[in-house]
């Protein structure tokens, strides 16, 4: 059976468009077009995008923005505005938005019960924690000894530690109100030397878990409150352990007070939760205003996005060139290439945002999808990446996009080491783009004096194709208001790719298969038997037994 997308004039038009012997000529597009920039770059919420150098023309844009209208991908992040239920599996309005929009924005949430008025419940939410962050650096939340917190440790996995700890690191320029640790792995590697690195008297600790039965999360928290305890006594527990959850009564039994726990509601996705209790963490260690600034940055873009027109939509067309790469030239994968140290953490934020997002087999029918759909994300601050994996996007069998990411003004006073990162970031996505042929490349070599036979000798090895699409994405200033807009641009793109493939972006099975796993594997771990186990890993439990796990 037909796909229903697949079906439309527009993607009928898309396939051809892409089937065209040059639908991946970047290099004639842009030397033949002088005003291909102006053309091709947009802003909105203080952020610059720029499609220049991928091989977008005013066709297939145009073929693009008609498959988002036939698939109604405006009316569908608008229901998800309205509060309305659009993640379908678990029958859950997505509603992030709220954590990040003023007071007065109105929004509401259907809880399948019946509509409660999100804007109300986030703001009363914000001004606890408000309230908290002011205590903590004024000194008047002290530890169990009468001791000032020096240090927040935030214990999380996934979307309660991605988040916080991208952000605190891309804030690094702001003064630091507390030294922030982010501890998810369960791998005691992970939690051991920070613990051994920590004051007990003066750590404040988040555990972040919306259900409070996290089992990565939670194994760390018990190890983290037997430190506590074993250091401070049982009083410890209460005045120094936060809870970022909505399960109080598991909160209760661990020993946190309700004025320490801060909850939220079914519908804030984990992955979209850093604007919420879960990014206390960023208050805590960056200062409430910087937390502020974060979602007003958040905020315009969600405006921008609800707002701007569909060929001047910063999200949207983002959107499209993504899909246009990923579906319809069949590019599997990008690269997310920050060209500032601060935000060497975003590609793994971005990886979860993405492919635990839109990394799914069937549509919101439980149909399968028959076109790609989410690509795979990796990627590495500028201009270390020059020197590791670019070698690939240059010269390898596969053609992978990036997206680069610049921001004009530095924090600091080095200017020629922040020309050069420019002029490496300028330069990186003029090469994908344009290439150098084996004939460009031999005359170059011959010009430098090489022998003629040795310059024919090296030139395909030399030879860079180009036509390797790239994205600029330009801040001003990395700040909390830029960086805010920057998060939100790149969740509603990538909340307007589902809606375009029509997917569900907001629930995770294939996360929670694992889990349950898990929970089946650990007993045979601890005592040998396999039985109930699949043979090969059976197999595998009984050689790490072998060896002292």
């Amino acid at each position: 059976m037909q796909h229903p997308l697949t079906a439309t004039e527009p993607w009928a038009r898309l396939a051809a468009l892409a089937a065209r012997p040059d639908a991946g000529a970047i290099r004639r597009r842009l030397l033949e077009d002088p005003n291909r920039f102006a053309r091709l770059s947009r802003t909105g919420a203080g952020l610059l995008l720029d499609l220049s150098r991928t091989a977008l023309d005013d066709t297939t844009l145009e073929a693009l923005l008609a498959l988002a209208e036939a698939a109604r991908v405006t009316e569908k992040l608008a229901a998800m505005a309205r509060g309305e239920i659009v993640n379908t599996t678990e029958r859950r309005a997505a509603l992030h938005m709220a954590l990040r929009a003023p007071r007065d924005a109105g929004f509401r949430a259907d809880t399948g019960n019946g509509w409660e008025d999100a804007s109300a419940i986030v703001h009363a939410e914000l001004g606890r924690m408000r309230q908290f962050v002011a205590e903590v650096h004024e000194g008047r939340a002290r530890g169990a000894t009468g001791a000032p917190f020096a240090s927040v440790l935030n214990l999380g996995i996934g979307g309660s530690d991605l988040g916080p700890a991208m952000v605190t690191e891309a804030l690094a320029a702001l003064p630091a109100r507390l030294d922030a640790r982010f501890v998810s792995n369960v791998d005691g590697h992970a939690l051991a030397p920070v613990l051994a690195s920590l004051d007990p008297a003066r750590t404040l600790v988040l555990v972040a878990s919306k259900t409070f039965t996290t089992q990565e999360t939670m194994a760390n928290a018990k190890v983290v409150r037997s430190w506590l305890v074993s250091a401070l006594g049982e009083g410890a527990v209460a005045a120094q352990v936060v809870a970022l959850s909505s399960n109080a009564r598991a909160v209760a039994e661990f020993g946190v007070l309700p004025e320490r726990t801060f909850g939220f509601r079914d519908w804030v996705g984990g992955r979209f939760s850093l604007w919420g209790p879960i990014g206390l963490a960023i208050a805590l260690a960056r200062g409430w205003e910087a937390f502020a600034s974060l979602l007003a940055g958040a905020h315009a873009m969600d405006r921008h996005m609800l707002t701007a027109p569909a060929a001047e939509n910063l999200p949207l067309l983002l959107a499209l060139a993504h899909t246009w790469h990923a579906t319809f030239r069949g590019h599997a994968a990008y690269a997310c290439l920050p060209y500032d140290q601060r935000l060497a953490r975003l590609p793994a934020w971005l990886q979860q945002l993405e492919m635990e997002s839109n990394g799914k087999r069937v549509d919101v029918t439980g149909q399968p999808v028959p076109f790609p759909t989410a690509p795979v994300v990796f990627g590495e601050p500028g201009t270390n990446a020059q020197h590791s994996f670019m070698q690939l996007l240059h010269q390898g069998t596969q053609v992978i996009p990036a997206d680069i990411i610049i921001v004009a003004r530095p924090d600091h006073a080095l200017a020629e080491n922040h020309r050069i990162l420019l002029a490496h970031a300028l330069a990186q996505a003029a090469a994908l783009a344009l290439g150098r042929s084996a004939a460009e490349q031999e005359g170059a070599m011959l010009a430098s004096g090489m022998d003629a036979a040795e310059a024919r000798r090296l030139s395909p090895h030399r030879h860079f194709p180009g036509d390797r699409p790239s994205i600029g994405i330009v801040l001003p200033r990395l700040e909390p208001v830029s960086l805010g807009a920057l998060l939100a641009l790149y969740e509603h793109k990538v909340a307007a790719q589902a809606a375009l493939w029509g997917i569900n972006a907001f629930d995770q099975w294939g996360v929670e298969l694992g889990k349950t796993l898990a929970a089946g594997t650990l007993p045979a771990l601890k005592t040998g038997e396999t039985g109930a186990l699949d043979p090969a890993t059976g197999g595998l439990v009984r050689a790490l037994c072998r060896m002292g796990a």
